[in-house]
């Protein structure tokens, strides 16, 4: 029987407490944080980039290119130094891209299943994974062309209009057109996320219970959308509301753990610094490179140490949209909600022998 948004959080809870803690395994909670930190489902959402700055030069491109220690190279290998950063970078993301799509599969087979095996599900979930792989390929180049629409149609009406030649005498058109374009972004914004929450909560059980493709389960998922509108849209706004909880109580802790990593890590990073300038090491090709790797070891640890922390929730998030989806999905119900066992049945009892007359006289 299909169970409200709210009604759905009692049992994840006593889900998630069930595998993770009856029995306590590590191994599962190690494995769980890789499957979690791949799969993106850190809910803190990892480390804001927002005061990020590019260092800049005041004396020009050619004093960047010309740094202390560095050979003199030709700025044509520079470019094409670029080029092949940007090459790597683009593969990278797209080898994490799917590498995401195979361990959602992983992560609810996890759940399900309270058993973390991601060997055999790597292996059993690739038919899937392509397919959602390709839907988000799909869902980035949606992404891309409307925010260029709703960015690029205004930018070049305001450029036709004149009001980019003196935006003091247009500010009014400016003022409320940026307005609209900000709601309108944030809408599609908002649009997009809860196509990815759908689409990771509700359409990729379908495709790993019965193999179906992407548009065969989104059609279902939209007829059961349109069936139970105030029950999908509670729990789209619960869940929102819950995962901010989460990020704002697991950001605290993680928190904590960067600084008890970084400033140790760090302090040990600036000593090395300073000794190796002592011994009149320079900063070139060598030591940049280990210089970075050095870097991505580092965040690398702390990513793994935050998913580590996160692993309650990291079970918990897909447990609770497992045990809402699961009483409008039977197939799904069936695998949560297993019939109990059929009582054995007993052979017939012996029947008792016939009665035989005594040969003695009675008397």
């Amino acid at each position: 029987m299909p169970i409200s948004c709210v009604d759905a959080i009692a049992p994840a809870f006593q889900h998630a407490k069930k595998q993770l803690l009856e029995p306590f395994r590590a191994s599962q909670w190690l494995k769980l944080a890789v499957v979690g930190l791949f799969a993106g489902e850190l809910p803190s959402g990892g480390c804001s980039g927002g005061n990020f700055q590019i260092p800049t030069q005041t004396g020009g491109t050619h004093r960047l290119l010309a740094l202390p220690g560095l050979p003199q190279v030709h700025p044509a290998l520079y470019a094409a130094s670029i080029l092949a950063l940007f090459v790597a970078g683009f593969v990278l993301m797209m080898v994490l891209l799917y590498v995401n799509s195979v361990m959602r599969f992983v992560l609810f087979d996890s759940v399900v299943a309270k058993q973390c095996e991601v060997g055999s599900s790597w292996v059993r979930r690739q038919r899937e994974a392509t397919r959602f792989f390709g839907w988000k390929l799909l869902l980035i180049a949606v992404s891309v062309m409307g925010l260029t629409i709703l960015v690029g149609i205004p930018a070049a009406i305001g450029f036709a209009a004149g009001w980019w030649n003196d935006p003091r005498q247009h500010l009014v058109p400016l003022i409320l057109g940026g307005v609209v374009v900000f709601f309108l972004l944030l809408l599609f914004v908002l649009l997009l996320a809860v196509a990815q929450m759908l689409a990771k909560d509700f359409v990729v059980p379908q495709m790993a219970l019965e193999g179906l493709s992407v548009t065969e389960s989104w059609r279902r998922l939209l007829l059961m959308l349109k069936a139970e509108k105030g029950q999908y849209a509670g729990y789209v706004g619960l869940k929102i509301v819950m995962a901010i909880g989460a990020a704002v109580v697991f950001g605290i802790i993680d928190t904590i753990v960067i600084l008890v990593v970084v400033i140790p890590i760090g302090g040990f990073g600036a000593i090395t610094v300073l000794l190796g300038k002592t011994a009149g090491l320079t900063w070139n090709a060598y030591t940049i490179t280990v210089a970075i790797l050095a870097g991505c070891a580092l965040v690398s640890l702390v990513l793994y140490a935050i998913s580590l922390i996160s692993v309650p929730a990291i079970v918990f998030f897909p447990a609770y949209s497992i045990h809402f989806f699961a009483g409008r999905y039977p197939l799904l119900d069936s695998l949560i909600h297993p019939a109990p066992p059929a009582a054995p049945v007993l052979p017939p009892a012996p029947e008792p022998p016939p009665f035989l007359p005594s040969s003695e006289p009675i008397g």
